[in-house]
């Protein structure tokens, strides 16, 4: 994924690194209608031009922001998960393993919830 290259390398630490270009891979071949971007400097995937998952990382953890409505609709599981989070995203600790349960749950939801979206963030 070329679009995400200059991001990852800008990551200083390579557990971290390989593991934010792990999930985003996964993202990409799980999901093959989705667009790779990069906006506001922060890796994305889109799908006709509407926003449907953003990461980032920090120190400590890697942040998954679906959109406060995805966050709604899975708050059990965002609970159940153990992972911190805002209304906007759940962060993913780089010592726990990459919740590709929730982040399927939260991209397949995005993708039908916005299908007839023409915005990129909900209105």
């Amino acid at each position: 994924m070329e679009v995400f290259k200059e991001y990852l390398n800008g990551i200083d630490h390579p557990d971290h690194r390989e593991r934010v270009e792990e999930m985003l891979g996964w993202v990409a071949e799980s999901f093959t209608e989705l667009e790779p971007v990069i906006k506001w400097n922060q890796p994305m995937f889109t799908h006709h031009g509407t926003y449907i998952i953003g990461f980032s990382v920090a120190k400590n953890h890697m942040s998954v922001a679906p959109e406060q409505a995805a966050m709604v609709k899975f708050a059990e599981d965002i609970e159940s998960s153990g992972f911190a989070h805002t209304k906007e995203l759940v962060r993913m600790p780089w010592k726990k393993e990459v919740d590709y349960r929730l982040l399927r749950k939260f991209i397949e939801f995005n993708i039908r919830d916005k299908a007839d979206c023409g915005t990129f963030w909900r209105q």
